[in-house]
């Protein structure tokens, strides 16, 4: 029985000392979860329009949404008949935002950008992180 009781003791201190590091610890990976969700969508979008040899662009309309569609008649927007896919990031990382500097990334079917140089700065109370997707169609986090 008493070793059952030290062990108790010992594992109530180790959870004293690791649930508040683990609770700081998660805008930090909710952060980077969210910044590598928005580059792997975008490069996704950027391998489609190359494999479907069409255009595909992606717009912020919130600071919490994104949409990406193929672009088939060129405007910049979805239209009916375009296809198109909403992704929520506050569904899956809570409290994360982002605002866009430059234009929406458009991607033609050489996989290069037609928007020049675009950034996406993801952010929280951990910090931020951007998104970048230059002329060339390279998209990377800084």
């Amino acid at each position: 029985m008493a070793e059952m009781m030290a062990a108790l003791v010992v594992f109530g201190i180790v959870t004293a000392v690791a649930v508040p590091n683990y609770v700081a610890f998660q805008p930090g990976l909710r952060l980077n979860g969210a910044a590598r969700q928005v580059l792997a969508k975008l490069m996704w979008a950027r391998s489609k329009a190359v494999e479907q040899n069409s255009t595909y662009a992606a717009i912020y309309p919130t600071s919490v949404t994104f949409q990406i569609f193929n672009d088939t008649n060129g405007n910049g927007s979805p239209d009916g008949g375009e296809w198109s896919q909403n992704f929520d990031i506050s569904s899956d990382y809570p409290g994360v935002t982002f605002s866009q500097t430059g234009a929406d990334p458009i991607f033609n079917s050489r996989g290069t950008a037609n928007s020049g140089t675009t950034e996406i700065t993801i952010s929280n109370s951990s910090g931020s992180r951007t998104v970048t997707v230059t002329a060339t169609g390279n998209v990377r986090i800084n």
